[in-house]
C-alpha cells in the first residue's frame, strides 16, 4: 500500500505525460521517501494497463539494483522481471521489466531490444551533454524505438559544473516533477530531523585548489589527513556522540578513511572501513554488521553517499569538505530515515559544509559552468532573480543585499541544517493576488498571511512563471499548498488566486526573517489529515 505522497508522485507523472507529448521528466524525491516503492508501483501499473510495455530500470550500484528488484517483488509478487548485472551474476534478458546496471548493459542495446520506458535511479550522475554510458545507451535504444521516454529519479536534480539537470541544449531531462518536500515528510513522521553542531576541530581549505568546481582530492587529503587532525577529530566525535549507537563517517580519500578507522578503534570504538578497494564480500559483511549494531562506526571514502540504507544511523560525521551541494545533501541524507531508538540524527560538520551550502531544505543548486570562471552574478534569496554581483537591491522583489556577511548568515542559518527554526503565528486568513515585479516586469502570485491584530502580515511571493530553479521551486510549493488547502491549480493567474482565496488557509505559519523579507518554513493545517506544507 503506497503512502499518499507516493501515489501523488505517480499521479503527477501521469499528468505530466498527459500534458507533454515529448521530453523526459525528472522526478525529484527527498532521500528516504521510498523511491523504489514508487518505481515498483509505476512498473506494475504500466504493464497491467498496457501489457506490451517494456521497461528498463537503470542504476549504477548492485545494491540499488537488488533493492529496487526486491521492492518490485513485494509490490507485485508475480512481476515478469529480469536482472542484468555482472555484479549480481545475473544476465536475464527478454523480460518485460529489466533491472540493470549501466556498466553491464551500456553496449547491449541489441540484447535489450525494443524499450518503451527507461527509468534511471540516481540520475544526477548523468551528463547534460551527449556523453557517457547512460547517454550512449539511450541514443542506441532511441534508434530502435524513437518513441522511447525516460524518467529520472533523484533527490538532487543538479550536478557540479553543469547546473540543473534540465539546463543546456543537450540535456536529457526537460522538466522537474517535485511532488513532495523534506518539510512535509518530516511533519508526517516519514523522516527524522537532523541536528547540526559546530565542531571545535576544523579544516583550513583556503590553500586547496579546485578542479571541475570541487576541491582537488590529493591536495584536500594532504591538508586534512594528518595525525594530529585525525586524533582531534575522533576525540571530538567520541565526546559528542555520547550514547549514540550507529556512526557513519565521510572521509577525504581512501587513506584518510583507513586512518580515521584506525584512530576510532584505538579510542575504543568498534569500527570498520569501506572504500573502493574493499572486496565485495567484505563490504557486504561490514555493512550487514553495521546495520545489526555489531559495528558502531563505518568510515568510507565516497562510497556510501548513494544506495546505502541504514535507518538507525544516528550520527553522521563529515570530514570531507565539498563544493558540491549534491554530495553534501547525499551525505547528510544518510541520517534522515526514522530510527528505532531516537528521534533525530546528529550531524558533526568538521568540513563546514553546512556553512558552505546552507540548510538541506534550501540548498542552492550549482550554476552551469562556463569559460572564464564564475559569472559575476548572484541569486536573490527571496525570488531567485539572477542579478549582478554588485547589485544592492533585487530588481525582481526589492530584497536588500546588505552585505556578503548578511547573505552568509542567510545561508548558514545558525548551523540549523534543516533550516526549520523560526517564529510561529496563528493564521486567521490569507489573501492571494497577481503580482508584477517592478524591476523585471515578470508576473507572479503573492499570498499575504494575516494573524491576530497585533501580528504583522507576512507576504510570500511565488515565481511560478519563472524558468529554471526559481519556477520549479515555486511550482512545487504551490502544488503542496493546493493539495493541503483543497484548491485547484489553473493556468490563468486570476482563476488560480480565486481558487486559493476560497480554499482552506493554514492555521499556523512558521517563518524566519532574512533581512527585510520572511522565509516561510512551514504552513500547518490541523485537521484529521494533519496536512503540512
Amino acid at each position: 500500500m503506497l503512502r499518499e505522497y507516493q501515489q501523488r508522485s505517480i499521479t503527477d507523472l501521469y499528468n505530466w505525460f498527459g500534458k507533454n507529448e515529448d521530453g523526459n521528466p525528472c522526478l525529484v524525491l527527498p532521500t528516504g521517501s521510498g523511491k523504489s516503492w514508487i518505481v515498483a508501483a509505476l512498473c506494475r501499473d504500466a504493464l497491467q494497463q498496457w501489457p506490451e510495455t517494456r521497461v528498463l530500470m537503470l542504476t549504477h550500484q548492485k545494491e540499488l539494483i537488488a533493492q529496487n528488484a526486491e521492492k518490485m517483488r513485494l509490490v507485485w509478487p508475480n512481476a515478469p522481471l529480469g536482472i542484468y548485472s555482472a555484479s549480481l551474476r545475473r544476465k536475464d534478458a527478454g523480460e518485460p521489466i529489466t533491472f540493470a546496471g549501466i556498466q553491464s548493459v551500456r553496449g547491449k542495446s541489441d540484447i535489450l531490444g525494443h524499450t518503451d520506458l527507461v527509468i534511471i535511479d540516481e540520475c544526477h550522475l548523468l551528463n547534460n551533454e551527449q556523453a557517457g554510458g547512460y547517454r550512449t545507451l539511450i541514443s542506441e535504444l532511441l534508434k530502435i524505438n524513437p518513441a522511447l521516454r525516460v524518467i529520472g529519479l533523484t533527490a538532487t536534480p543538479y550536478r557540479l559544473g553543469q547546473g540543473m539537470l534540465t539546463e543546456g541544449d543537450d540535456a536529457l531531462f526537460s522538466s522537474l516533477v517535485e511532488p513532495v518536500s523534506i518539510e512535509e515528510l518530516l511533519a508526517k513522521g516519514f523522516l527524522a530531523p537532523l541536528r547540526s553542531k559546530r565542531t571545535e576541530t576544523r579544516f583550513d581549505t583556503s590553500a586547496v585548489h579546485k578542479r571541475a568546481g570541487d576541491f582537488v582530492e590529493s591536495e584536500l587529503a594532504a591538508v586534512i589527513d594528518t595525525e594530529m587532525g585525525n586524533r582531534d577529530a575522533v576525540q571530538e566525535i567520541v565526546r559528542r556522540a555520547e550514547s549514540r549507537r550507529s556512526w557513519l563517517v565521510f572521509c577525504s580519500g581512501v587513506e584518510h578513511a583507513e586512518h580515521i578507522c584506525d584512530e576510532l578503534n584505538s579510542q575504543g570504538v568498534i569500527s570498520e572501513c569501506v572504500t573502493g578497494k574493499t572486496k565485495k564480500s567484505e563490504r557486504e559483511r561490514i555493512l550487514k554488521e553495521f546495520k545489526e549494531g555489531k559495528i558502531k562506526a563505518v568510515t568510507n571514502a565516497n562510497i556510501l553517499t548513494t544506495g546505502f540504507d541504514a535507518p538507525d544511523t544516528d550520527l553522521v560525521a563529515m570530514l570531507r569538505p565539498t563544493m558540491s551541494p549534491a554530495l553534501y545533501v547525499q551525505m547528510a541524507g544518510r541520517g534522515l530515515r526514522p530510527k528505532s531508538h531516537t528521534d533525530h540524527c546528529l550531524i558533526l560538520d568538521f568540513a563546514e559544509n553546512v556553512q558552505r551550502h546552507g540548510p538541506i531544505t534550501n540548498v542552492r543548486p550549482p550554476r552551469k559552468g562556463g569559460k572564464g570562471g564564475e559569472a559575476p552574478v548572484k541569486d536573490c534569496p527571496e525570488c531567485f532573480e539572477i542579478v549582478h554581483l554588485s547589485a544592492k537591491v533585487c530588481p525582481g522583489c526589492g530584497h536588500l543585499f546588505e552585505s556578503e556577511k548578511d547573505e552568509q548568515k542567510w545561508r548558514l542559518a545558525n548551523d540549523d541544517i534543516m533550516g526549520l527554526t523560526g517564529t510561529k503565528i496563528g493564521v486567521s486568513k490569507w489573501k492571494w493576488a497577481r503580482h508584477v515585479s517592478k524591476g523585471s516586469g515578470k508576473e507572479m502570485i503573492k499570498v499575504t498571511y494575516y494573524g491576530a491584530l497585533s501580528d504583522k502580515p507576512i507576504t510570500e511571493y511565488l515565481t511560478i512563471l519563472h524558468e529554471g530553479f526559481a519556477g520549479n521551486r515555486a511550482m512545487q510549493t504551490l502544488s503542496t499548498i493546493a493539495t493541503c488547502s483543497g484548491a485547484s491549480i489553473h493556468d490563468d493567474l486570476d482563476a488560480l488566486c480565486e481558487s486559493l482565496n476560497t480554499s482552506a488557509h493554514p492555521v499556523m505559519l512558521e517563518y524566519r526573517m532574512d533581512g527585510k523579507f520572511p522565509t516561510i518554513l512551514q504552513r500547518s493545517w490541523t485537521d484529521e489529515h494533519n496536512r503540512t506544507a
